[in-house]
C-alpha cells in the first residue's frame, strides 16, 4: 500500500500524521521535495518520531535551502524542479509519501504537488480546524475529485470540532480515519499510542 498524506495547507499535521501512519504500518517513509530546515528536515522528524526497526527513511530527490513555496525555493537554489526526476523509490514494503504544503503548491510552472499522486496511491487528507478550513478542506477534495483521484480517508488534527467534522465528512463521503488532538507534546510513545489507535482502520483503506 502506498499512502501520500497531503494537507489543507501548511503546518496542518502532515508531518505528525505522517509519522504516525509510518509507525502504525512500519511503513517506509519518503519526502519527495524538501524545501528549508535541512539541518531538522521533515525526515529527521520522523526517524526521531518512530520505534520500530523496519521503516526505512529514502533520501529527498530535491532539498531546497528555502523555508517557501518549492517553485520559489528551488529557483533561489539555482535549479527547476523536474518532476520527471522524482522517483519513486523502490520497496516491497508499505510507502508513506509526504507532499509539501496542500496539493496546489506549485513544483515549477507547470506542475503543482498533485502531480506527484500516482495512481495506485490512497490519498490522505489531513485536516486542521480554523475559521475557513472546512472550505480549505472542501476546496482540497473537489480539487482531487476533478483529477479522479479519490480521498481515501480524512484525519483531522487539533481539538474536536463536530459540526465541522459532520459537514466535511458528509460532503466529501470520506473515511474519518481519526484526530490527532492537541498534545502537549509528540513523543515516540505519544506516535506509538495514536498508531495503535489508527492501525486497523489504515489497514481497510
Amino acid at each position: 500500500m502506498k499512502l501520500f498524506i497531503t494537507g489543507i495547507g501548511t503546518d496542518v499535521g502532515k508531518t505528525i500524521t505522517s509519522a504516525i501512519v509510518t509507525q502504525a504500518l512500519e511503513a517506509d517513509y519518503w519526502k519527495p521535495v524538501q524545501a528549508g530546515d535541512l539541518d531538522n528536515s521533515d525526515s529527521h522528524k520522523i526517524q526521531r518520531y518512530i520505534s520500530n526497526s523496519k521503516t526505512v527513511i529514502h533520501e529527498n530527490c530535491y532539498k531546497l535551502n528555502t523555508p517557501a513555496s518549492p517553485h520559489f525555493a528551488a529557483k533561489l537554489d539555482g535549479i527547476t524542479i523536474d518532476v520527471k526526476q522524482i522517483i519513486e523509490p523502490k520497496t516491497q514494503n508499505h510507502l508513506v509519501i509526504e507532499g509539501a504544503g496542500g496539493i496546489l503548491v506549485p513544483l515549477n510552472d507547470s506542475d503543482c504537488i498533485i502531480d506527484l499522486i500516482q495512481k495506485d496511491y490512497k490519498v490522505i487528507v489531513v485536516s486542521r480546524h480554523y475559521l475557513g478550513s472546512i472550505n480549505h478542506t472542501l476546496l482540497t477534495y473537489e480539487i482531487l475529485k476533478s483529477r479522479n483521484i479519490p480521498i481515501s480517508g480524512i484525519i483531522f488534527s487539533g481539538d474536536e470540532n463536530k459540526a465541522t467534522e459532520e459537514i466535511v465528512l458528509k460532503k466529501t463521503n470520506a473515511k474519518c480515519i481519526g484526530r490527532i488532538d492537541n498534545e502537549p507534546y509528540f513523543d515516540q510513545n505519544v506516535i506509538q499510542y495514536y498508531a495503535d489507535k489508527f492501525r486497523d482502520t489504515l489497514l481497510l483503506l
